[in-house]
C-alpha cells in the first residue's frame, strides 16, 4: 500500500477519536517489508485519564507489546495525521521508528518541523526518515471542523 493509503487508515483512527470527543489524531505503525499494520491508535487522553495518551504513544505501546520489545524492529513506519509534539518525538526516537510520515503541520505544538525541531537537536540519539504533508489538507480539515464545533 502507499503512504496515502496508510494515512487514510490513520485518518479513520482520527475520526474515531473525534467520535469519542477526543482531539482527532490517528496513528498507524506499519511493517513496510511485510506490508502489514502492526498497531493503530487514536488520541485518548480524556477517556483514559492520561495526558500521555496521544495517538503516537498508544500506537508505539501497542506495537511494542505485539512485537515483544520496547525497541521496535527495523523497517517500521509511523503514520500520524498531525505533526508530533515533543513528547511523541521523544517516544519515536526511543522506539527507534525508522520512518515518520505525518499529515498536517502543527505550528503551535509540533516538534518536528516547528518548535524545538526535536530530531535536529545534537542530543537526539535516533532520527527517523521524515515525510510530511501526506493527506495534510484532510487532516487539517478534520481538526478545524472538530474545534469549530466546540466553539
Amino acid at each position: 500500500m502507499s503512504d496515502a493509503a496508510y494515512m487514510d487508515r490513520a485518518l479513520a483512527c482520527a475520526r474515531r477519536a473525534a467520535d469519542a470527543g477526543e482531539t482527532p489524531v490517528g496513528a498507524v505503525i506499519v511493517d513496510e517489508a511485510a506490508g502489514e499494520i502492526v498497531a493503530e491508535a487514536h488520541n485518548a487522553p480524556i477517556g483514559l485519564h492520561d495526558p500521555t495518551a496521544h495517538a503516537e504513544i498508544l500506537a508505539i505501546r501497542a506495537a511494542a507489546a505485539a512485537l515483544g520489545n520496547y525497541r521496535l524492529r527495523e523497517g517500521l513506519t509511523l503514520y500520524v495525521t498531525l505533526e508530533p509534539c515533543a513528547m511523541c518525538a521523544g517516544a519515536i526516537a526511543n522506539a527507534r521508528i525508522a520512518r515518520l510520515v505525518y499529515g498536517a503541520d502543527d505550528e503551535k505544538g509540533g516538534a518536528v518541523a516547528h518548535g524545538p525541531r526535536f530530531f535536529e537537536q545534537p542530543t537526539c540519539h535516533w532520527r527517523p526518515a521524515i515525510a510530511s504533508g501526506v493527506a495534510a489538507a484532510d487532516s487539517a480539515a478534520l481538526l478545524r471542523a472538530f474545534f469549530r464545533a466546540r466553539r
